[in-house]
């Protein structure tokens, strides 16, 4: 026969070995995989449709013809699940690029008269139809054998063609699903990435304190990769023996989020000097937030820190963020602050600053509206699906670490977030703890 690309040196077409059709037929992740009931059912469809005792499914590279499926054929081994291109029919069909082969008398015809498959494998007639990939490349074959001469009818032809598209389509739609689940753990990686960029590697440590923070994703109610959020906090050194605490919250999620988020922490961080109260620094932020025309608005908590020989002393404000809370060393919990403007939507804010003492044992907790608007994954229970964690559920939980130290506390907090809403966050949530330590 004369096919389109030529001939290999072993006389076997030369789009057996070519590298795209070869790379396309390795990108099914078929090759040398054991039998699966989708491709076992469709070809034993077409055997019994066809009234044909043999039916294949089959991949095909440059040197063998393996059979995915194969109906009338005792081959349980993944080795006995295949033989060489050159005694397959199959190798018709890619010289033929796409092209059915149809043959009613293998031993007759004069293309597969001296073909050396005929006799061992009791080629009567064949009829087989190719498994194109969306580029046009040839996969392989549906085929069906029957050990007798035949003409193959109209009907056999059509139920062949639409059985082989049939599988082609399950390829490829396999081939899809790796993509998509590929490139959405990309894009978790990516956000884990970026978020991780967001918040400070470690917490800066500060002499009589304690630290410890968390930040858990919001899930997606969608599917599983996680978009970047727009929670963030830090700790660091400001002038002096004096330091600073921040929380924000930016409204939404993804790029724009990360960006405002990115852009406020490293705002509050330059501005360092002895001047200003945290209501001062947080009317600075606003004033940048404005300027850059950041495209999300904001909640923030900034806490001025100061210790001293007797804890720590401080100031806080708020910017639209909910209450900070404190845990005194004797388990009673009180909130801390005044509600103030959200920044980066008006110029002119009504900001509080509140001084507070934190003695040896105390513990002053940030958190972002994650931890009191936590509810159970949907789909629970309708006497549990509008259950919220509020503020007044976060106090509690608080009181009851009594005794535990900052890292304890936000492992403790963070667990029975996790119990309440069960695995499913509706919201990032952002928790920072500092607690002046006790004596030894």
């Amino acid at each position: 026969m004369d096919f389109a690309g030529g001939l290999r040196a072993d006389g076997l077409p030369a789009a057996l070995s070519d590298p795209a059709r070869l790379a396309a037929v390795e990108a099914t992740a078929l090759l040398d995989t054991g039998p699966e009931e989708v491709f076992e059912d469709l070809a034993t469809l077409a055997a019994r449709i066809t009234g044909s005792g043999r039916a294949f499914v089959t991949l095909v590279d440059a040197e063998r013809s393996f059979w995915k499926a194969c109906v009338g054929v005792e081959a349980e081994a993944i080795a006995d699940r295949q033989n060489p291109v050159g005694q397959s029919f199959c190798y018709f069909l890619v010289g033929l690029e796409g092209e059915p082969f149809v043959v009613d008398d293998a031993a007759a015809d004069p293309r597969t008269a001296d073909h050396p498959s005929v006799g061992p494998m009791s080629i009567g007639a064949w009829a087989g139809y190719p498994l194109l990939d969306p580029e046009g490349h040839v996969l392989g074959s549906f085929c069906v054998i029957d050990d007798s001469p035949r003409a193959w009818s109209p009907a056999d032809l059509t139920t062949l063609e639409t059985l082989a598209r049939s599988v082609a389509a399950e390829i490829h739609l396999r081939q899809s699903l790796t993509a998509a689940k590929a490139a959405h753990q990309r894009s978790a990686d990516l956000a884990h990435s970026l978020q991780a960029g967001l918040l400070p590697p470690r917490l800066r440590t500060i002499p009589g304190v304690e630290s410890a923070a968390s930040y858990s994703p919001a899930s997606n109610r969608y599917h599983s990769d996680v978009e970047v959020g727009g929670d963030f906090y830090d700790l660091f050194h400001t002038h002096g023996p004096h330091y600073a605490a921040v929380l924000g919250d930016v409204c939404g999620k993804g790029i724009q989020a990360a960006q405002v988020s990115s852009m406020a922490r490293y705002a509050v961080r330059a501005d360092t000097d002895e001047s200003g109260s945290p209501a001062d620094r947080l009317t600075r932020l606003n004033t940048a937030l404005l300027a850059q025309e950041a495209p999300r608005f904001l909640t923030a908590v900034y806490a001025a820190l100061h210790p001293t020989a007797e804890g720590l002393s401080g100031a806080l404000a708020l910017a639209g963020h909910p209450p900070a809370l404190i845990r005194r060393a004797d388990g009673r919990v009180e909130r801390l602050g005044v509600p103030g403007t959200l920044l980066g939507v008006m110029g002119t804010l009504n900001l509080t600053d509140v001084s507070f003492r934190l003695d040896p044992g105390d513990l002053l907790l940030l958190f972002t509206d994650g931890a009191i608007e936590a509810r159970p994954r949907p789909g629970t229970a309708p006497e549990e699906a509008g259950a919220l964690f509020d503020e007044e559920d976060l106090a509690a939980a608080l009181a009851a670490s009594h005794g535990m130290d900052a890292a304890a506390t936000v492992e403790h907090l963070t667990g029975v977030l996790d119990a309440h809403h069960r695995g499913w966050a509706s919201d990032d949530t952002a928790l920072l703890a500092l607690r002046a330590t006790p004596p030894a």
